[in-house]
C-alpha cells in the first residue's frame, strides 16, 4: 500500500501551525482545561483556526497547545488580533496566570514536498 500524500492544495493540511510549549503550576491541569473550554471558541471564531491541547505522557504538568491556521492570511490576521484585541488580551492574561513559566512559541509553515 502506498502512503497517502496530501496535495499542495489540500485544505485539511494547515498552512501554519503554532506550538505553544507550556508548563502549568502544579495542580492546575484542570484549570487549564476549563480555561481552554471557554477560550477556544473565541480563539477559533474568526474562522480558519483550529486549537487543540496535547499532554506530555511523561510529565503531567507539560502541554503543547497547537494552533493550526488554514492559510497564511488567517495566521497574519490572528497575529494582528493578538496585538490589538482587548478580549484577546484578557484571555491571554488569564492563560499566563495558569502557567508556571513563560511559554516557548514555535511557528511552523507547511513545506510542500510534492
Amino acid at each position: 500500500m502506498e502512503p497517502v500524500v496530501a496535495s499542495p492544495g489540500d485544505r485539511s493540511r494547515p498552512a501554519v501551525s503554532v506550538h505553544l510549549r507550556i508548563r502549568v503550576e502544579l495542580g492546575r491541569k484542570d484549570d487549564l482545561r476549563l480555561f481552554l473550554r471557554e477560550a477556544i471558541p473565541f480563539y477559533e471564531s474568526p474562522g480558519g483556526i483550529h486549537v487543540r491541547l496535547l499532554g506530555d505522557t511523561s510529565a503531567p504538568d507539560r502541554f503543547i497547545e497547537v494552533i493550526d491556521y488554514a492559510s497564511e492570511h488567517a495566521y497574519l490576521a490572528d497575529e494582528e488580533r493578538l496585538k490589538s484585541d482587548a478580549t484577546m488580551a484578557a484571555y491571554l492574561a488569564r492563560w499566563r496566570a495558569i502557567l508556571a513559566e513563560p511559554p516557548t512559541v514555535e511557528t511552523y509553515r507547511d513545506i510542500e514536498t510534492t
